[in-house]
């Protein structure tokens, strides 16, 4: 380690740290949202910041790790490869196939019983906003870096690659959530290609079978070519989960206990809870 990483990771949490509070000032000048409920709502959401980085900075010296040792073995898909030594062309190829493990990861995430009971943590926000990016369960945030340790391995990404990724990733997410959208013209020319802002907020509505559908990271070429491409008028869309007791979801001690609480309960829970208040994303 020449603390290249160390350094680079600190630029990326910069930079995240600077699009999320640009991006939140933005929501309220373009959204005029009363300025009590969003600070209730991004607090709620900011409790995830602390889980994440006690669960997430370990793992990362992992991600690192493992990165350096199969570019050390020449293990993984890209070492493989016969490709040029051209970086350009070596970067497209990492990024693809690193945006298809997300595809798939994010896939295994909704049609797993055990997984979707971490994610529908995120997806149960009903006030969708750039502080909903960081709303993950911290048993989310331990399957999925757990899993980018297991993609690395078999990619063989190096890290260079990895962390420019990186950089994109985050602010791919971080425009996806917010309640800012990319003028018409614009979104339907990027999402033949990308996860827009309007695409992700489809995948946000509350009910089937759009919950399940534009499960891609920044690419949207793998929706499109295994059929879980879906768009929705943004009129239509309502944000959160139809099968979960807003009871059970309200603070952040319920949000972390929910995924542990036994099938009965939620079932019972969920048949005698009252309707989930609905909130319409309109476009600004």
């Amino acid at each position: 380690m020449n603390g290249k990483p160390d350094h680079s990771t600190t630029l990326q949490l910069f930079f995240f740290a600077t699009l999320v509070i640009a991006l939140w000032n933005a929501e309220i000048l373009f959204r005029k949202e009363p300025l009590r409920e969003k600070w209730r709502h991004t607090v709620l959401n900011l409790h995830f910041l602390l889980t994440a980085t006690l669960v997430q900075l370990p793992l990362t010296l992992a991600v690192i790790k493992v990165s350096e040792y199969t570019a050390d073995q020449g293990l993984g898909i890209l070492n493989r490869l016969p490709l040029p030594s051209s970086f350009a062309i070596r970067f497209l190829m990492g990024f693809l196939v690193m945006d298809f493990f997300e595809y798939i990861y994010h896939y295994m995430m909704h049609k797993t019983a055990f997984l979707w009971s971490f994610h529908l943590i995120h997806h149960s926000d009903t006030e969708l906003d750039v502080s909903t990016t960081v709303r993950e369960h911290p048993g989310e945030t331990f399957i999925r870096v757990s899993f980018m340790v297991l993609t690395v391995y078999l990619s063989g990404v190096p890290l260079a690659i990895l962390l420019i990724r990186q950089f994109i990733q985050s602010f791919s997410n971080l425009m996806a959530h917010t309640t800012i959208s990319y003028p018409a013209r614009l979104e339907r020319i990027l999402r033949w290609v990308f996860i827009t802002p309007g695409l992700h907020k489809v995948h946000h509505h509350d009910s089937m079978p759009y919950t399940d559908s534009n499960y891609g990271d920044i690419l949207c070429i793998w929706d499109r070519l295994f059929g879980t491409y879906r768009e929705l008028e943004v009129s239509e869309i309502n944000f959160g989960i139809d099968t979960v007791s807003p009871s059970e979801i309200r603070t952040f001690p319920n949000l972390l206990a929910y995924p542990f609480l036994k099938k009965e309960k939620k079932q019972e829970a969920e048949a005698s809870s009252e309707p989930i208040p609905q909130k319409l994303y309109v476009n600004p």
